[in-house]
């Protein structure tokens, strides 16, 4: 019987916890299986999610996972080299790629610009490419990247941008640019599952107010500046606790900085967790302090949840969040992460005022929506 289904193909370099991760995994379970067949192509097949696909799409990648290597060190140490040449090398020749995927494909998606060169330089002229955007493009970290993403874009048959804040971000700075046919397109949440896991267990938090985080170690993410509003706090007689689910390159400087100001025991990294929604849950504030964002999930599953959240003012979250109403916007400032927090300890009708405004928020999030967006994206570019 011939298959007539579209073959729609996602490159990504692995599947450690993060915001793009789950919306691909949310496409991957969502999209109509009987009009789709996808396939994911990871660079390193590692991470926390990288079993979490589901079982009708077809996973292949290109090296294993520091799961997958030896304990030994000295071992571990020459397979990374291994492992760091060979993908060099699969970068600068995508028949690699390709001979392993042994396959064409209607639709190639780069989920974020990491996959950007992996989708246009690929040996499948033919198929049409989708471009995916999460970044504030005028991010100090991004510029090094910036004139290769800028070149990028243009090349795409068709370009998604996480957040219309993100897109205008583009625009403004970038009015000369060629952007192809385009769309906002919001992440999706799995609303039940979210649900059902924050319910699975209770954590054992301390006898006091407890703020929770849920975000990768990255210096963008704030992390440092929220530690040091803590201990300002903390030594003012505002008593309270602070939790970090999350791993990253930060995390040693971190612990560094915690135990300078004293507060190893307060402010709790936790390291990287499949479930860290009944930590959010049952927490009585959730926080994030980040520089960038684009539309951050952990956002909108906060929401959802019905937890009072401090967040920085930046990328899509004020299309989120209303200040004053159902959440508290600062900019990203430690004296300003200091004010919020104490605003939340301090005034528990402020708090209470948002918590209401919270009861509704679910009416906000339509997947359906999203999840049909995507599809017609998909269709439409088939049909050209």
């Amino acid at each position: 019987m011939k298959n007539d289904k579209i073959k729609v193909l996602f490159r990504h370099r692995s599947m450690e916890m993060g915001g793009v991760e789950k919306v691909i995994l949310s496409m991957l379970n969502n999209l109509n299986r009987e009009k789709f067949e996808m396939t994911v192509c990871l660079n390193i097949n590692q991470g926390e999610l990288r079993n979490e696909f589901p079982s009708h799409v077809r996973k292949v990648y290109l090296e294993n996972g520091k799961e997958d290597l030896s304990k030994n060190s000295f071992i571990q140490k020459i397979q990374l080299a291994k492992r760091k040449y060979r993908l060099q090398r699969a970068q600068n020749n995508p028949k690699i790629a390709d001979q392993l995927l042994n396959e064409k494909f209607d639709i190639e998606i780069a989920p974020t610009y990491a996959a950007f060169s992996s989708v246009l330089n690929s040996v499948n002229k033919n198929s049409k490419k989708i471009g995916w955007f999460h970044s504030d493009i005028t991010l100090p970290k991004l510029q090094p990247l910036v004139p290769d993403i800028l070149k990028q874009i243009p090349q795409f048959d068709y370009f998604i941008f996480g957040s219309q804040q993100t897109r205008d971000i583009l625009v403004e700075t970038y009015p000369d640019l060629k952007i192809p046919e385009n769309q906002v397109i919001l992440n999706a949440i799995p609303i039940d599952e979210l649900k059902k896991k924050a319910k699975a267990f209770r954590p054992e938090f301390p006898e006091k107010p407890v703020f929770v985080s849920v975000a990768r170690l990255h210096s963008r993410k704030g992390f440092h500046k929220l530690m040091d509003a803590h201990a300002k706090l903390l030594k003012e007689g505002f008593d309270h606790h602070i939790v970090v689910i999350g791993d990253g390159e930060e995390k040693e400087n971190l612990k560094k900085q915690a135990q300078e100001l004293g507060v190893t025991e307060s402010f709790q990294l936790l390291g990287s967790l499949l479930n860290p929604y009944s930590y959010v849950k049952n927490a009585d504030f959730f926080i994030l302090p980040s520089e960038s964002e684009s539309w951050p999930l952990i956002i909108a599953d906060s929401l959802i949840l019905q937890k009072p959240i401090i967040s920085t003012n930046v990328g899509g979250i004020p299309e989120m969040i209303s200040h004053g109403k159902t959440g508290h916007l600062i900019n990203y400032e430690t004296e300003e992460m200091y004010e919020a927090m104490k605003k939340f300890l301090t005034e528990p009708e402020y708090v209470s005022t948002i918590k209401e405004n919270l009861k509704d928020i679910e009416k906000q999030f339509d997947n359906q929506k999203i999840f049909d967006a995507v599809e017609n994206i998909i269709t439409n570019l088939v049909k050209k």
